[in-house]
């Protein structure tokens, strides 16, 4: 073989490689690149689980999907994220459904019906065995998005200045709440309810403006100091514990390849169960180290907590004549209430 012949084989197989390494570069590059922005603050313990779940997703499928999670605000509003996805300014996010309520009633309590279930254990198993996801999903896609699936963050702990032990002990209570059916709920049982942005609540209670906030959970609480000028946080929480979720452009889902629409679902309770036990865990040397802080925490026992329930049932049938779709979320609720035994 001639030095030309070698010569030209040697440029034959470094033109093959380079071909080699073009179509394999090519065929790694995501399939799917997806902005999704949360609710979360940047840094934030939740935060990080959802940047987790982002990586969870690109490893899963071997890089075909791309999430760049994006903390709150970064693209749009908290409020507009489900306007920003069925317009495809964003491919999905990750937000919970009362932001939305303005739109539909049903948005409220599709991730929570306040007051209803003892832990978000329950909570689930009517997602996935009470026709939850099917109603939750139905109701996302009148709004060009696809519910993929519910992720909880854990019972919300309630800091008070004063400890608040019966659904009696509130009354007259200058409590902040954010509008929904929680603030209707505490009106009932005679809570002077204030609607405050959450930046103003650290010194509306210091100040005396307020008693008592509807806030985060223990853990988040304890993070902002709340437990400085509020030592009677009710824990465990039971008045509240919504579900968040990851919704995608539907467009966009409905292209997706069979695998990836599985690998998505699959994805998102990996996500959910991290969230949670992530959050718990915080809670829970929150508690371990409430004594020592000079916190008191507050139980409220089960007979309390069924009062609470009670008075929250005639919110639930005052909200579920507000819109069909309310009205069907609300029944499935109760229906599967009534099947754990939690009501009559």
């Amino acid at each position: 073989m001639s030095i030309f012949s070698i010569k030209k084989l040697g440029v034959a197989a470094a033109a093959a490689a380079v071909i080699s390494f073009v179509a394999s570069t090519a065929s790694a590059a995501p399939e799917h690149n997806w902005k999704v922005q949360s609710f979360w603050s940047p840094g934030s313990v939740n935060m990080k689980v959802f940047q987790r779940f982002a990586k969870n997703v690109g490893d899963m499928s071997n890089g075909r999907i791309k999430i760049t999670p994006l903390p709150i605000g970064a693209v749009v509003g908290h409020t507009e994220t489900l306007d920003a996805v069925a317009a495809g300014i964003l491919q999905g996010h990750h937000s919970g459904g009362a932001y939305f309520a303005g739109k539909e009633p049903a948005f409220q309590i599709c991730n929570e019906l306040n007051g209803a279930f003892d832990n978000t254990y329950q909570h689930q198993l009517w997602f996935e065995h009470g026709g939850g996801l099917a109603l939750c999903r139905e109701l996302y896609a009148k709004f060009g998005a696809f519910y993929v699936g519910p992720v909880w963050f854990g019972g919300e702990s309630m800091p008070s200045k004063n400890r608040l032990d019966t659904v009696a002990s509130f009354k007259g209570v200058k409590m902040r709440s954010p509008e929904g059916m929680g603030a209707s709920i505490w009106r009932r049982i005679g809570a002077g309810v204030v609607t405050l942005p959450g930046s103003e609540v650290f010194t509306a209670l210091e100040r005396g403006v307020i008693d008592a906030t509807d806030w985060g959970t223990l853990g988040m609480n304890q993070d902002l100091g709340y437990h400085k000028i509020a030592p009677f946080p009710l824990y465990p929480g039971f008045h509240s514990a919504p579900a968040s979720e990851i919704a995608i452009n539907l467009g966009i889902w409905n292209k997706l390849p069979a695998d990836l629409k599985a690998i998505m679902v699959f994805a998102v309770k990996e996500f959910s169960r991290d969230m949670k036990q992530t959050i718990e865990m915080v809670d829970l040397e929150a508690a371990n180290q409430a004594e020592k802080q000079g916190i008191t925490l507050v139980n409220w026992s089960k007979e309390e907590r069924g009062k609470f329930r009670a008075i929250a049932m005639l919110e639930w049938e005052a909200w579920a004549k507000k819109s069909p779709m309310a009205r069907k979320i609300v029944d499935s609720q109760v229906a599967f209430l009534r099947k754990l035994k939690l009501i009559n």
